[in-house]
């Protein structure tokens, strides 16, 4: 089959690899119909995810038909059409039977994080799903069928971002009324904006650099925009604008925001786990007793880390990996019921076979590139 392998540092490669197959009996084989490329993909191919080796199939937001099945698998049948959610989970384990999918004590046999398709040998060695099929492990847990009146474009991002978007604001603890800062006008950033607006914010304040992004913000998403290259100290100019700060911000960023040139260095050397830009941003743009919500991948060890600005006024931080299970199937209600609608940040639809292209353009933000998918 073909699938979308890491070459190194910004380098992807379409080839010609192993077709997966059946190694468990709770396993099935997928046919996949579409596959997305992820923010934190984009941290496989910067070099921040270690123990990532050549030729490794990437991806973890991947859909399909079930092509085979295992002989313990009761969940699902071949010809159903399921979505995948990217954390792999046991189903049994304390953290699962726990609603903490993305903890899972038994998937990763490397670590002690939990397993993510596609995502490194420290978070499982899975094969990963850009590419023509997918072998999908507990089988009986995760994947979940969706309706056939709905398109592959609507059903998607069920497998992390749009989960993590509705989680992050949740998180968060939005309540109606409330002013919610979103930094990032990544595809996460700008789902998160409509679920702020869902849950009953009465201001959302999207931040990013990149205009296209937030022109799409305030299109979409009617909420006011701020380019933070246009301040000295963007959270002090929130702070201001807010009388106080954000009840709530949501950290949609991560590592890979804009980094100082002591930072690169620092990456660059393994002493610095990539950006806290954001992170910094949040520190002054939260109002005290605030909640800062965490969702943008952040790496290792960070130096400068604000803790005594956090400290200072009692704000609290909520961070981690989305336990996607849990959400699947209330956003997939509301998807049904036509109250979201995630497709708006689809800007690119190409054949796997161009996905060194799509790569490409995600990476470096040309063509006005805010989501791809791709189809086998």
């Amino acid at each position: 089959m073909k699938a979308i392998t890491y070459q190194g540092m910004k380098n992807v490669k379409v080839k010609d690899v192993r077709d997966p197959k059946i190694e468990n009996p709770d396993d099935i084989i997928i046919k996949v119909t579409s596959t997305a490329i992820c923010g934190s993909d984009l941290h496989l191919i910067h070099g921040m995810i270690p123990n990532t080796p050549k030729d490794y199939i990437i991806g973890h937001e991947t859909m399909g038909i079930v092509e085979e099945i295992g002989k313990d698998v009761k969940k699902v049948k071949k010809g159903d059409r399921v979505i995948v959610p990217f954390p792999i989970s046991c189903g049994h384990c304390w953290y699962c039977e726990h609603d903490l999918w993305s903890q899972c004590d038994n998937s990763n046999p490397n670590g002690e994080a939990g397993a993510i398709f596609g995502y490194s040998e420290t978070l499982g060695g899975y094969d990963g799903g850009q590419a023509e099929y997918l072998r999908v492990p507990y089988a009986n847990v995760g994947p979940t069928i969706v309706p056939e009146e709905l398109t592959d474009e609507q059903v998607l991002f069920l497998t992390d971002i749009l989960p993590t978007a509705y989680w992050g604001v949740e998180n968060g603890g939005v309540r109606i009324g409330d002013t919610v800062v979103v930094l990032g006008c990544g595809p996460v950033g700008l789902l998160a904006q409509k679920w702020a607006a869902y849950m009953g914010a009465s201001r959302i304040i999207a931040v990013d650099r990149v205009e296209y992004r937030l022109k799409h913000a305030k299109q979409f998403n009617d909420v006011e925009i701020i380019n933070f290259e246009d301040y000295d100290n963007t959270g002090e100019y929130i702070k201001d604008i807010t009388d106080g700060g954000a009840d709530v911000v949501i950290d949609c960023v991560g590592m890979d925001g804009k980094m100082t040139g002591v930072e690169k260095v620092e990456t660059l050397l393994k002493l610095q786990g990539g950006s806290k830009s954001a992170i910094e941003i949040a520190t002054q743009a939260v109002r005290k007793g605030g909640t800062v919500s965490i969702v943008g991948v952040y790496g290792a060890r960070y130096n400068a880390f604000p803790l005594g600005d956090f400290f200072a006024r009692n704000i609290t931080l909520k961070m981690g990996q989305c336990p996607v299970h849990s959400y699947v199937d209330p956003i997939l209600d509301i998807i049904k019921s036509k109250k979201i609608d995630p497709t708006d940040i689809i800007t690119h639809k190409l054949p796997l076979n161009k996905g060194e292209h799509a790569y490409k353009i995600f990476d470096e933000k040309k063509d006005d590139c805010i989501k791809v998918i791709l189809k086998p």
